[in-house]
């Protein structure tokens, strides 16, 4: 079990409460695409959910994040064992870059971009006004691409809610700051 974050790989908050998260992923671009659009690639690191590859398709997202690590840690208290939410396509230009809706807030995009055998994976999550949801987008992105990348080099990942919990905290004491 490997905690592989570094400074840079924490996400930033902008003013408009639009929190953005980079990293580099190992390649190619089509393998990390296929990570954000298969649902049975997804769910091994964020949420399940057939999605229909074309702008205005729905997709419901269906979380069970005690599966994403072996051992899971410890599910913090007002977490429930499965989560579901519908979005919306609104953004899709494969293999560089997919947008779409999210509960409340402004969406995310997923930016793709080749940097020689590695992948750039940004994250936007936008207009995510709700402070405690705010904490929470950032940590859970954070957690979740953890064990993305965790899988993507075949490295064993942290268990996930005890990830997550530490990054909250983190979080929390980087939006105050």
């Amino acid at each position: 079990m490997n905690i592989m974050t570094t400074a840079d790989d924490y996400g930033v908050v902008s003013e408009d409460a639009t929190m953005t998260l980079e990293r580099l992923l190992p390649g190619p671009i089509g393998r990390i695409w296929a990570h954000l659009v298969d649902s049975d690639l997804r769910r091994h690191w964020l949420a399940a959910g057939a999605m229909e590859q074309r702008v205005g398709a729905p997709v419901d997202l269906v979380w069970r994040n005690d599966e994403l690590t072996d051992p899971p840690g410890t599910r913090p208290d007002g977490m429930d064992e499965e989560h579901r939410m519908t979005c919306e396509v609104l953004e899709f230009d494969a293999p560089h870059r997919l947008a779409i809706s999210w509960g409340s807030t402004g969406g995310v995009t997923f930016t793709l971009r080749e940097q020689g055998a590695h992948v750039s994976l940004t994250i936007t999550h936008r207009r995510v006004a709700d402070a405690s949801l705010l904490l929470n987008v950032s940590a859970g992105w954070h957690s979740h691409v953890d064990v993305l990348e965790a899988k993507l080099r075949g490295t064993a990942a942290t268990p996930h809610w005890d990830n997550f919990v530490r990054l909250r905290g983190e979080y929390a004491a980087r939006l105050k700051g």
